[in-house]
Formats: C-alpha cells, sequence, structure tokens
C-alpha cells in the first residue's frame, strides 16, 4: 500500500461526539480507505476529545501510507451539544421579541396535556422566560399584508427594553412572519447595529412556516444555544487549523446532509439530531451495497438507542419533532422543533444507562446515563450505579480484557458488586438482576420498533436490519429475534457508523415556505419566484460546504380543506414547469389514496406549505479498512449467557478480521473488534461478506 501513487487522493475525516465516547473516521478517498479512532467524551471541552481523535486518526495515516496526512481536505463533525444544552438548560439568557399580545405564546403552547390521567402532570418550562420577552407594536395579518406599520419609535422602545434585560441572544419571531419577512428584517437590523455584540436569530430564516407557537419554539431553542455552538466550532475550526491550517470545517445536520460551518454557526438549531441522523445514512451506505432495500436502521450508543425505517434507500424526513422532553417517551413533553429531520424514533436505553430498583420495587433501565464520566461501573472510574454496559459484562458479551482492543480493562468485580446491590434491592439473584437489564432493554428496543414499523405499514420480516453504534451490535440480534427479522447486519467499523454515515452523506440543504391557500388559488408565479429565490439561497451554501453538481426537488404540504393534519408530496423541481396545478393535484391525490384508500369527492385542496431541497447526488461509498486489519488470530472460547436455555455455555470467541470473506460460522459466537462486539447468543448462520460487512441469518427465534 506505501508503493501506491497517492498523487490524485484526498483526506476526509469525520468525528461524532457521543454521550460517553467521541468516534472518528479517516477516509483515503476515492480508494475508501479508513482508520478509527475512538477517545471518551470530555464533556468540559468536547473540543479535546476531537483534537485526541484526530490526531490519533492522522498518526495512523501517516504511518501507514507515509506522510499522507497532508491531503487532509476537509473534517465533517455531528455533536450532542445542542441537544445535550437544551436538556441540561445550560444555554445563554435569551430575550424574546415579539408582535404585541404574543407574550404568553411560549408559555399558553397548545393547550394540551401529554397525559390526561397524571394529577401532577410536569409540563416543559419555555428556555426564555416570561420577563425576558418584548412586545413591539406593529403587525401583519395571514396574507402578510401590514396591519399595523413598525414605526422607528416602536424598533427603539425594543432596543430600551432589550439593553435593560441584557441577555446574551435575542430571538425574534413575529406573527405571520413565514409570510411577509420585512417586519422580522427590519428588528434585525436595528438590532444589529444598536447591539452588535448580541446574537440574533429570526423564525424566518430558520422555520417561514404556520404554527406560531413551533415557529416560536423553534427560534428561541436556537438562540438559546447560538452563541455556545458559535463559540464552540470557532475554537474546533482553529483547533482543526493548528493541524493543517485552511482545512474546512463542515458539520452535519439533522436531514441527512451537511452545511458549513458558518452555517451551523448561524442556525444550530439544524444540528440537533446530527449524529443519529448520520447512523441511518450509514446503514443505508451499507444497505445500497449489499442490495438490501427495506431497512430497520439501529443505532445504539454510550447514551441512547434509535432507529429508522427505511424503504428504497430513502430515510424519511419530518419537518416537526420534540427535542429535551420531560417524559422521554411521552409525544407532547418536549419543546417542539420546526426543522427538517431524518424521521427517528428513540426506542430505548444505551450502554451507559443506569438499572435502579423503582418504587414499586421493580427493575428500570435508564433515562439516566453514566456518560463517560464517571461512567460505567466496570469502567473503574468511580461509577457505582449498575448500567448495561457491566450487564452485558457479566453475561460475558463483552471481554474485561479485551475492550477498546485492549486499551481499556473493565473491571469485573465492580461490575458484580454494582448488581449484588440491585438484585438486594429488587430481592432476586444476581444473574436474574443481570439478565433482567439486558432483557428489558432489548424488549422495549423491540416493542418501540414493531409500533413503529407498523405505523408505517410494513411488516417486521420483511425487513433486513442493520447494527451500528458501540453497543448495537452487542443487542442486535436479540433485538432482532425478538421482532422475527430474519437477517441482522453489521458493517465494518460499526462502532464508529456515525462517522461513516458523514463520509457518505452528501451536501443538503432545506428551505421552507407558508403560503396556505386553496390549489385553485395559488399564484403560479409567485410560488416560481420564491422557489427561485429559495434556490439561489441554498445554491450559496451548497457550493459553500462543496457540492458542485446538485438535484433539486420541491414538496407540499397539502390536504383537504377543512382537515388539520397535512400529508406530504414531493417531486423534482423540474416536474412544476408544466401545469404545475394539475401535477401537484395528481402527486397529492396519489398520496391520499395510499395512507387512506380512498378520495374526498367535491373537496378542495390547499397547498399549506411549499419546502424545496438542494443535495448532492447519493452514489453511496464503498469502505475497506487502510490499516492491516486483517490477522490469523486462533479463535479462543469464552462462557456467555443464553437467553433460550437460560443458562451460561461455552462459545467460539473469533477476532472478527481474523475470520475471511466467504466464510459461514455458525452461532451462537462472539466477533471482536476494536470498535464493538457482535454478540449472536442464538442459532445462526454468520457469514462473511466480500467487504468484511458481517451477515447474521438467526435460525432460532423461540
Amino acid at each position: 500500500m506505501n508503493e501506491t501513487n497517492h498523487d490524485h487522493e484526498r483526506l476526509r475525516v469525520a468525528v461524532d461526539i457521543g454521550g460517553t465516547f467521541t468516534d472518528g473516521v479517516a477516509t483515503m478517498e476515492p480508494a475508501g480507505h479508513i482508520w478509527v479512532a475512538k477517545s471518551p467524551t470530555t464533556p468540559a471541552d468536547p473540543g479535546q476529545a476531537v483534537s485526541t481523535v484526530l490526531e490519533d486518526l492522522l498518526r495512523q495515516v501517516d504511518e501507514t501510507l507515509g506522510a499522507c496526512s497532508e491531503k487532509l481536505q476537509e473534517v465533517v463533525h455531528g455533536t450532542t451539544l445542542i441537544t445535550n444544552t437544551l436538556i441540561e438548560r445550560k444555554g445563554v439568557k435569551t430575550a424574546l421579541v415579539t408582535t404585541k399580545g404574543m407574550k404568553d405564546m411560549l408559555d399558553i403552547g397548545r393547550e394540551w396535556r401529554y397525559d390526561i390521567y397524571d394529577l401532577n402532570i410536569e409540563l416543559p418550562q419555555p428556555l426564555i422566560d416570561g420577563d425576558s420577552r418584548v412586545e413591539v407594536d406593529a403587525r401583519l395579518d395571514a396574507r402578510g399584508e401590514e396591519l399595523d406599520p413598525l414605526s422607528d419609535e416602536a424598533l427603539d422602545g425594543v432596543v430600551r427594553e432589550l439593553s435593560a434585560i441584557d441577555a446574551d441572544s435575542i430571538a425574534v419571531s413575529l406573527l405571520h412572519s413565514y409570510n411577509n419577512t420585512e417586519h422580522e428584517r427590519r428588528v434585525a437590523e436595528k438590532l444589529q447595529a444598536a447591539m452588535p455584540d448580541k446574537a440574533v436569530s429570526l423564525s424566518s430564516d430558520l422555520a417561514r412556516e404556520i404554527k406560531e407557537f413551533e415557529r416560536t419554539s423553534t427560534v428561541a431553542a436556537n438562540a438559546y444555544v447560538k452563541p455556545i455552538v458559535a463559540r464552540y466550532l470557532h475554537e474546533l475550526d482553529g483547533r482543526i487549523g493548528s493541524v493543517k491550517e485552511g482545512t474546512p470545517l463542515r458539520v452535519m445536520v439533522s436531514s441527512g446532509g451537511f452545511c458549513s460551518a458558518k452555517t451551523g454557526a448561524e442556525s444550530p438549531i439544524l444540528l440537533l439530531e446530527s449524529g443519529p441522523a448520520a447512523g441511518v445514512l450509514s446503514a443505508l451506505n451499507t444497505a445500497q451495497q449489499v442490495g438490501v432495500d427495506q431497512v430497520l436502521a439501529f443505532d445504539m450508543g454510550g447514551t441512547t438507542a434509535k432507529a429508522c425505517v427505511a424503504v428504497d434507500g430513502e430515510a424519511p424526513v419530518t419537518h416537526s419533532f420534540e427535542c429535551a422532553r420531560v417524559e422521554r417517551f411521552k409525544r407532547g413533553s418536549g419543546l417542539p422543533i420546526l426543522i427538517p429531520s431524518i424521521e427517528l424514533i428513540e426506542i430505548g436505553a444505551g450502554g451507559g444507562s443506569i438499572a435502579l430498583c423503582n418504587r414499586m420495587g421493580l427493575l428500570n433501565v435508564g433515562p439516566e446515563s453514566s456518560g463517560s464520566v464517571p461512567g460505567p461501573a466496570c469502567y473503574g472510574r468511580g461509577g457505582t450505579d449498575m448500567t448495561v454496559t457491566d450487564a452485558d459484562l457479566l453475561l460475558g458479551f463483552l471481554s474485561s480484557k479485551n475492550f477498546l482492543g485492549g486499551d481499556m480493562h473493565l473491571d469485573v468485580d465492580a461490575a458484580q458488586a454494582a448488581a449484588e446491590r440491585l438484585a438486594g434491592q429488587l430481592g432476586v439473584t444476581a444473574i436474574d438482576a443481570t439478565w433482567g437489564i439486558c432483557n428489558i432493554v432489548n424488549e422495549n428496543m423491540a416493542s418501540a420498533a414493531r409500533i413503529h414499523i407498523a405505523e408505517n405499514g410494513h411488516d417486521p420480516r420483511d425487513f433486513t436490519m442493520i447494527a451500528t453504534g458501540g453497543a448495537g451490535p452487542v443487542h442486535a440480534v436479540d433485538v432482532a429475534r425478538k421482532l422475527r427479522i430474519p437477517r441482522v447486519i453489521i458493517p465494518i467499523a460499526a462502532g464508529a457508523g456515525s462517522c461513516l454515515g458523514m463520509l457518505a452523506a452528501p451536501p443538503r440543504i432545506d428551505r421552507s415556505w407558508s403560503s396556505p391557500k386553496r390549489l385553485t388559488d395559488v399564484d403560479w408565479l409567485e410560488v416560481a419566484g420564491n422557489l427561485e429565490v429559495m434556490r439561489k439561497d441554498a445554491l450559496t451554501e451548497l457550493q459553500a460546504a462543496g457540492a458542485t453538481e446538485i438535484e433539486w426537488s420541491v414538496g407540499a404540504e397539502m390536504r383537504y380543506e377543512g382537515q388539520g393534519a397535512e400529508i406530504s408530496v414531493g417531486m423534482p423541481l423540474e416536474a412544476l414547469s408544466s401545469k404545475p396545478g394539475v401535477t401537484i393535484e395528481d402527486a397529492f391525490e396519489a398520496q391520499y389514496k395510499k395512507l387512506y384508500g380512498r378520495l374526498v369527492p367535491d373537496a378542495a385542496v390547499q397547498v399549506i406549505t411549499w419546502r424545496l431541497v438542494g443535495r448532492a447526488p447519493n452514489t453511496g461509498q464503498k469502505f475497506e479498512w487502510g490499516d492491516n486489519r486483517i490477522r490469523t488470530t486462533p479463535a479462543g472460547s469464552r462462557s456467555i449467557y443464553l437467553p433460550l436455555r437460560k443458562a451460561y455455555a461455552e462459545v467460539p470467541v473469533h477476532d472478527r478480521y481474523s475470520v475471511p470473506a466467504g466464510t459461514t460460522l455458525q452461532g451462537p459466537l462472539i466477533l471482536e473488534e476494536r470498535e464493538s462486539t457482535i454478540v449472536v447468543a442464538v442459532e445462526a448462520d454468520v457469514t462473511i461478506l466480500a467487504d468484511l460487512t458481517v451477515s447474521v441469518t438467526i435460525k432460532e427465534f423461540d
């Protein structure tokens, strides 16, 4: 490999900060050779772990290829910083500028309870308190026409009130600004001139959509984290520049693409689900390589487990979801956010999730996590609570001496002590408590995924599960068995799967514009003009993110007049060039009939929101190891817990890359690699594919 001509190659790096570990992957393109690094996340200074991982990756590349780290062309980054800041309420002091009479919008919300039987219900608290909200005496109507003009005196009054509040960041959300952005623009210009040191966020920049409460909640969340994320990305850009000057930093966005660091700093709320979205893209990239078109992407890390149902190579994208929920699995208990995001469901706990005895004397797992500090009891960093990782260790699924390739030893005695304490509280044996943790986690994940698949009109038995994340391959086969999914695929470097997804992701930008009208009343020249403005704006950002060839598509949220919910339709942008009204109505009726089985006779069709998506073509990416992972390590064995036999048994343990391509092994068995461990605790055919992807065909379900 050292003798290869590398003159036309380029090096790209992806780094993902998780709750427990920070992962990194470097790839030398076009060959797709990869190197992987992993380091515990440093919550006090997340950039420290990023620097550690980046330096480790470049060292590995240089050791393998010579002085090739100079070919570093870009770093793509995903982070949980935004999510964690919102959950922990550790953002900056934020103020809100809104229309007169709308000051209490964040408190009123939708006026509904997510649990009508809970007498002590806890509602999510707004990020901006009432004393930090300023009203402006100006108003637009629902058509975007000016009812009350925005005067200079009103703007001066806003500045005076904000100066007294002395917030670090300001959110601006004015009534009906989705239809006319002029008032918000004037407020922003005034604030930037009078208070240049304050960060300003406009709702019309982030979510130019109907639904005043959700739009205001979105801009409030963006403003709440904006100075923190801007400072973080600036510092990270400096760290990367110290490694190689001029290397651009890209950031992963929730919709499944990436943008420039400048865009990420301006609109950090777009990064909210960046890591999990990248995990889905990694699964879809693997599915493309192995020829699978119905996928359950399953990603389990140190803090959470998430899943996505994807059909025909495309992940579904939602434009409204929640974050920072009071009750983790209850819809309506979080802050509504209007941004495009790959449709994910949080289906369970992660490796660091804490198991405890609840008030009823029953076993609960999560949602609290030990994180990376102090971590599970077996990490030996001061943690004493029993976690999923501790249970996996005691069940034999993890090796105490070969965790992270032997770089980290796990303390079996500490895990056993934690298990015995928990078992004593529950009044059961230590092994019952230990397997109970693993079984509850797997059953919860299977149940949530089963419902999600059914809601999308599919049968789990028709799917293939693709598992990523550090803990994903440990639990995937048992979760698939419970779902009766017959096949599980684990790609190479699955423990850093989100990073592979970032490297396979194309640049992507989403834009939207709400203008509720009957389809018969739509001004198609106005629509074409607005789409062109959005296209030019998106084009600038796509080119800044490195895109050259761009595919454009247009979507619309539509409904029959009088209905309260919309359905999404989509088509290539050029499809609207001729007879757009007929084209989009046909698309709506086809989608409506597919969902509901029939149309509504003589009902008027409405368009509520227009959407524009620009992205580079997604051609897929093949990956193979850049270092010498192929070994001839002889197989060993160890005792693991077999759930269907309810007993421990000795099973073969293979170094994953000691098993040559084309080999089929028989489960139960263990396949170990540095970043993760594949646990097959039932009868199965385990086949190593040509690119060293592992395919598990389950033969024992009961």
